[in-house]
């Protein structure tokens, strides 16, 4: 298994920048693809980046295109999210996750398929 701890999350005037991170436990981090996901009050939980085992990454909501960008150091077990031009509608639990299935991928991930999440951080945008 891997332990996931997020942080970073906090209070940012919209337009502003923040960078979560999330902390893995385990030597097979590298093994892993992982996945930040958020959800908001009353909303679904959405997922918002992922990055396979040796970097490669994908933006998967249009919410965020352009202003986020997921990133991971294997060497230090760690995997980012840089959130720049934060929006009032960014506010949210900031979730990671990881799998390490077999096909697991950036363009496969979803909630479904993660079997290790965070217990979350929280963001929050003001105008």
């Amino acid at each position: 298994q891997v332990q996931l701890v997020e942080s970073g999350g906090g209070l940012v005037q919209a337009g502003g920048s923040l960078r979560l991170s999330c902390a893995a436990s385990g030597r097979t981090f590298s093994s892993y693809v992982m996945g930040w996901f958020r959800q908001a009050p009353g909303k679904e939980r959405e997922l918002l980046a992922a990055i396979n085992r040796s970097g490669g990454s994908k933006v998967r909501a249009d919410s965020v295109k352009g202003r986020f960008t997921i990133s991971r150091d294997n060497a230090k077990n760690t995997v980012f999210l840089q959130m720049n031009s934060l929006k009032p509608e960014d506010t949210a639990v900031y979730y990671c996750a990881a799998t390490n299935r077999v096909g697991g991928s950036v363009a496969t991930v979803r909630s479904e398929l993660m079997d290790y999440w965070g217990k979350g951080t929280l963001v929050t945008v003001s105008s």
